[in-house]
């Protein structure tokens, strides 16, 4: 198999310190290069569109809900991973865009719905489009039994990362 620029970070990092196991970081800085060729990938999808990424989150999250395509904005920042402050001034400029538009939850005086606008229907259900034809095309490479047989051990390592990370060990390898 052809090796890969993470193939010389590891190669390098073996010649330093050959007693320690460097595949572990392998995957780590594989996937986090993937992220950020990724990130690449859905930004410049986005362009023709003249939509951010942080916008096409927001819209996203309200399209799937289905109709009548609205959250409350305290669960829309739970499922964009937003502080509440963060999601006021996402909210605000969507809403000047002409995307979202906010109403009073009637059953709970203090609360604010946040519900898809008819362009703002049309905006996400244009960028969904342009969004999964990068990730088809970055993803070609695979084939369909290869992607899913990823996506299966990508979601068991996002399952794995829920339960509290290890506590860093002071104990040197091979000090037994």
């Amino acid at each position: 198999m052809t090796k890969d620029v993470f193939d010389d970070i590891l190669d390098q990092w073996s010649a330093e310190r050959p007693e320690l196991d460097t595949a572990p970081l392998g995957v780590v800085i594989r996937v986090m290069g993937l992220y950020r060729t990724f990130l690449r990938d859905a930004t410049h999808a986005l362009e023709p569109l003249d939509l951010e990424l942080w916008e096409y989150d927001v819209l996203s999250a309200l399209r799937r809900q289905g109709r009548p395509f609205t959250l409350s904005a305290t669960r829309l920042a739970r499922q964009t991973d937003l502080s509440t402050g963060a999601m006021t001034n996402r909210i605000d400029r969507l809403e000047e865009r002409g995307f979202v538009r906010r109403s009073q939850d009637a059953s709970d005086r203090r609360g604010v719905n946040v519900s898809l606008t008819a362009a703002g229907v049309q905006e996400i259900d244009r960028a969904i489009s342009h969004r999964l034809a990068a990730a088809k095309e970055r993803l070609a490479v695979l084939g369909d039994a290869e992607q899913g047989v990823l996506a299966d051990l990508l979601r068991k390592l996002v399952l794995g990362a829920r339960s509290p990370a290890p506590a860093p060990t002071a104990r040197a390898v091979g000090a037994d």
